[in-house]
C-alpha cells in the first residue's frame, strides 16, 4: 500500500493584491508556515504562474520550482478550471463566461474556445516540462441548462451532447497522453460531468480514453446528496486528483438540493472548512489507503463562514491529521507458521 502525499493548498482562493497573496515569493512563505508541502497552482493569474513561459521555457520551469523549493514546496499539478470551462459553453452562459477569457476573445464563442483550446495544449506542454502526473481542470458544460428536463428532452439530445464535448476533448486527452499526464476533471454541479453517470457517458465517448480520470472532491456529493464513499469504491482507478473539502446538507420545508437561488450562507447545501462539515473524511482517507492512491491530498478553501485564514490554517494540521502512513506488514505476522505445501496438503488430509 502506499502513503498519499500532503498536505497541499489550492492557492486560487487565496490570492490577491496584498501581501502575502500577491506573488509566488510571499504565497509560498505564507503556506509552508501554516504545514503545507505542497501548492496546486491556478495557470490563469500570472501573480504566480505564466503558462506561456511555462510550456516553452525550460528555464522558466526551473526557476518557478527552485521558487517553491527555497519554502520546502513542490508544485503537486497545474489547474485549468476557468480555460477548461470554456472549452464547451452553452448559449446561455456565454455574458457570464466572458469573464473567464480575456478581452481580445469576448464576445466571440468561436475564439474564446480556439482560445481555451489553446490554453489546455500549453498545460499539457507545461506540466511536462515541470514533471508533473496529473493535471485539474472542469469539462464546460453544454447539457447543463436541460438537467431537469421540462418539457420533456428530445429523444438524442444527451447523445448528442456528450458526442460534442467528446469531439472537443479528445484532441486535448491526446496531447495530455503524448506528454504522459493525466487530466483530472473535477465532478462538479454546472459541468456534463457531475456525476458517476455522466463521467460514465463521457468516458464511453472518449473510448475509454487512458487520460480521461477524475479530480475527487466529496464536497460536490454532498450537495448532490451522492455516495461519495461509494464513489471512491467504483470509480478508484480513475481517480487521480483529491480535493480535501468539507460540506454539509440541511434540507428544510423550504429547500432541497435544487436550493441554489439563496445566498451561500441560507441554502441547504453549503461548503464548509475542513472538520465543520459532514465529510466522513476518516473514511475516505482509509479508502484511499486502501487503493493505493498515491497523489496528493490538497485543501480546496471555500467556506460561507469562516475566514479563508483561518480555514488554511486549520486545514493544514486537519489533513496532516488524517493522512494515514500505511503499514508495511499484516498485524499478525508475528504469527506466521511457516508451514510449506507439502504441510498444507497433509492438513488438508491430501
Amino acid at each position: 500500500m502506499k502513503t498519499l502525499k500532503g498536505p497541499a493548498i489550492f492557492l486560487a482562493q487565496f490570492l490577491g493584491d496584498t501581501a502575502p497573496f500577491n506573488n509566488l515569493e510571499n504565497i509560498s512563505a505564507w503556506v509552508a508556515s501554516l504545514g503545507f508541502k505542497g501548492v496546486q497552482i491556478p495557470t490563469w493569474d500570472k501573480r504566480v504562474f505564466d503558462l506561456e513561459k511555462a510550456a516553452n521555457s525550460l528555464d522558466y520551469c526551473n526557476e518557478f520550482q527552485a521558487t517553491l523549493a527555497r519554502h520546502g514546496l513542490v508544485a503537486t499539478e497545474l489547474s485549468t478550471h476557468l480555460q477548461g470551462q470554456l472549452v464547451a459553453v452553452h448559449p446561455a452562459y456565454d455574458e457570464m463566461f466572458d469573464g473567464f477569457a480575456p478581452e481580445s476573445v469576448r464576445g466571440n464563442p468561436k475564439a474564446r474556445q480556439e482560445w481555451a483550446v489553446e490554453q489546455l495544449l500549453l498545460a499539457a506542454k507545461a506540466s511536462k516540462n515541470l514533471g508533473l502526473k496529473a493535471h485539474a481542470t472542469f469539462s464546460g458544460a453544454l447539457l447543463w441548462p436541460f438537467l431537469y428536463p421540462w418539457p420533456q428532452r428530445p429523444a438524442g439530445l444527451v447523445e448528442n451532447g456528450f458526442a460534442e464535448l467528446a469531439k472537443r476533448w479528445k484532441p486535448i486527452l491526446d496531447a495530455f497522453d503524448a506528454a504522459g499526464v493525466d487530466v483530472c476533471y473535477e465532478i462538479h454541479p454546472g459541468e456534463d460531468l457531475h456525476d458517476g453517470a455522466t463521467f460514465e457517458r463521457f468516458l464511453k465517448a472518449v473510448d475509454n480514453h487512458p487520460r480521461a480520470n477524475i479530480l475527487f472532491d466529496p464536497s460536490h456529493f454532498v450537495l448532490q446528496q451522492l455516495d461519495y464513499l461509494a464513489f471512491i469504491d467504483r470509480y478508484h482507478p480513475r481517480i487521480k486528483m483529491f480535493h480535501v473539502k468539507d460540506a454539509e446538507f440541511n434540507s428544510s420545508a423550504q429547500q432541497g438540493v435544487y436550493g441554489g437561488y439563496e445566498s451561500w450562507v441560507d441554502r441547504a447545501g453549503r461548503f464548509r472548512s475542513l472538520g465543520d462539515g459532514q465529510v466522513d473524511f476518516k473514511q475516505i482517507f482509509s479508502k484511499f489507503a486502501a487503493y493505493d492512491y498515491e497523489g496528493w491530498a490538497v485543501l480546496e478553501w471555500e467556506c460561507c463562514l469562516k475566514h479563508p485564514e483561518v480555514g488554511a490554517e486549520e486545514g493544514a494540521k486537519f489533513i496532516a491529521q488524517h493522512i494515514i502512513k500505511v503499514t508495511e506488514r499484516a498485524f499478525d505476522d508475528f504469527a506466521k507458521s511457516g508451514i510449506d505445501e507439502a504441510k498444507n496438503r497433509k492438513i488438508l488430509g491430501l
